[in-house]
């Protein structure tokens, strides 16, 4: 069976082999070029989990310039003000996504376009009739047919830059330097520790390319000579199905995709063989504790966690040693990096005391905000960065995250940390999913909401629920205000948009805090 394996990139029936990408990554280079980019200049991509999306971003890289990846949510005058905040020389898209962009783009930027593969088309139900090549676009194919590959020189490759969602007004665009020959060494190591990503390794991408750590993962693993198997959009079963069928050793996952294949029923789950599986890392979000050791139960201990961000990198490591060890932890300090809890009144907290984080690894490359230098600084205290999130570490040098600064609800003067009983919800059996966060309440000026999804076929009763939560929260942590919700809106991380359901309160009383 080994022997009869694909090595290149594969995405549903499709595979290309490695030696074709590097080509058509060249041919993408050498016509960037063509078109007037250089080192430095920035090109968008617009594209859900496809081979060309993957092309795209090595052209660019080879180029020395920033491959922008844009969230394919994003409405027309989202897209326009990404495209017009990088100065973007050229747009390359899927063409469904770019053909609601007519008038949005602006002038003077190349429009290449794809046609959306067959497993995308059949997964997101997009009508073939919709996928023309829009009158503003060229076919990639026909343009890259035209093109020679690159010849110049090798360029310091910078790492693709993410537009972080932020909580008010635009997403900022995070651009890192391009590495010097020693922050890459460096770079590399930790890249192979965190993702456990090794020559020749077989991984599976289920997570979108547009976000953060699942696009630096999927561009690693595209270059290792194994496999890089792309995955649509995560369905639990077909997730097993391709880590059997590819014999899959390296994953990136969120805790969400943890929660559905533990929903699986236990049939299904047995049915796949999975035992090529070697390191699981997963990040993004908080995992439950009993989930995390649910999965580690069924998989055995190859599963690892990090906590990081955008802006910072991974500056805390955890192996499945260590969640069991001390449930909750996202670990140690990463080699390389220095954290700090800091008080309201900014000065550094001892081990134990809850404080907002702040990191930094002195051996990765810089960042600014692009055209928001100013933003930098908001963030930045004596050279450490925070995402705002509340955490702690321990006396045995673990750390521990309590929720976003921004997420802590403050009733009645009490600080409560929405995760923890978040954590509680999701230790009761029948809840498929939960969020926890603030309303305005006139007498404590904040009161708990939670909205729980249940799984399919199960109802609960509020008190119940709420006499559970006592059992294991103390009183004041148990939510006022208890919602039954389905289909809860969320990103494509699994992360569940908890403004959508916030901000209805706060709209309604005319106050944001």
């Amino acid at each position: 069976m080994t022997d009869t394996l694909f090595n290149g990139i594969i995405s549903g029936d499709r595979k290309r082999d490695h030696a074709t990408v590097a080509d058509r990554a060249a041919r993408i280079a050498g016509g960037l070029q063509a078109l007037g980019v250089k080192a430095g200049d920035s090109v968008c991509v617009l594209m859900r989990n496809d081979i060309a999306f993957i092309e795209a971003a090595y052209g660019v890289m080879t180029l020395g310039a920033y491959a922008v990846p844009v969230n394919w949510h994003f409405k027309p005058d989202e897209v326009q003000y990404i495209l017009t905040d990088t100065a973007t020389k050229v747009l390359i898209g899927h063409s469904d996504l770019l053909a609601p962009l007519h008038g949005a783009v602006p002038a003077g930027v190349t429009v290449l376009s794809v046609p959306p593969p067959p497993e995308i088309l059949a997964t997101y139900k997009i009508d073939p009739d919709a996928c023309a090549t829009p009158a503003f676009a060229d076919d990639l194919d026909t343009w890259l047919a035209q093109q020679k590959p690159y010849d110049g020189p090798a360029l310091p490759q910078p790492q693709n830059m993410i537009y972080t969602s932020g909580t008010t007004g635009h997403p900022k665009g995070v651009r890192r330097n391009a590495p010097t020959p020693d922050q890459s060494k460096n770079a590399e190591a930790m890249r192979a520790l965190i993702y456990g990503l090794k020559p020749g390794a077989r991984a599976l991408l289920p997570g979108p390319l547009y976000h953060s750590a699942p696009n630096s993962f999927g561009l690693r693993a595209g270059k290792l000579g194994g496999a890089l198997v792309l995955q649509p959009r995560f369905d639990p079963e077909d997730f097993l199905k391709l880590v059997q069928n590819e014999k899959i050793d390296t994953i990136f996952m969120v805790p969400t995709m943890f929660i559905r294949l533990m929903k699986l029923p236990q049939a299904v789950r047995e049915k796949y063989d999975i035992s090529s599986l070697k390191h699981i890392i997963h990040a993004a979000a908080p995992c439950p504790a009993d989930v995390k050791r649910a999965m580690i139960d069924w998989w055995g201990p190859i599963i690892y966690e990090f906590y990081g961000s955008t802006e910072s990198g991974a500056v805390t490591f955890a192996n499945s040693e260590d969640a069991l060890k001390k449930p909750g932890t996202v670990g140690k300090i990463a080699p390389g990096a220095e954290l700090k809890f800091v008080g309201d009144d900014g000065q550094e907290l001892p081990q134990g005391e809850i404080g907002e984080i702040y990191s930094r690894i002195a051996g990765n490359p810089d960042f600014t905000y692009h055209n928001k230098p100013e933003k930098r600084g908001e963030i930045d205290r004596d050279g450490f960065i925070t995402s705002g999130d509340v955490g702690y570490l321990d006396a045995d040098g673990y750390v521990f995250i309590c929720d976003r600064k921004r997420d802590m609800v403050i009733s009645g003067g009490v600080n409560i940390y929405p995760a923890e009983i978040e954590a509680a919800l999701h230790a009761i059996p029948g809840v498929h999913d939960c969020a926890v966060f603030g309303i305005p309440d006139a007498e404590f000026g904040e009161a708990l909401m939670a909205v729980v999804e249940p799984q399919p076929g199960v109802s609960f009763d509020i008190p119940k629920l709420r006499a559970d939560l006592k059992t294991v929260l103390a009183d004041y942590k148990v939510p006022k205000h208890i919602e039954i919700g389905h289909n809860l809106p969320r990103e494509d991380s699994g992360k569940i948009f908890k403004r959508r359901l916030r901000d209805p309160y706060w709209a309604a009383a005319g106050r944001v805090i």
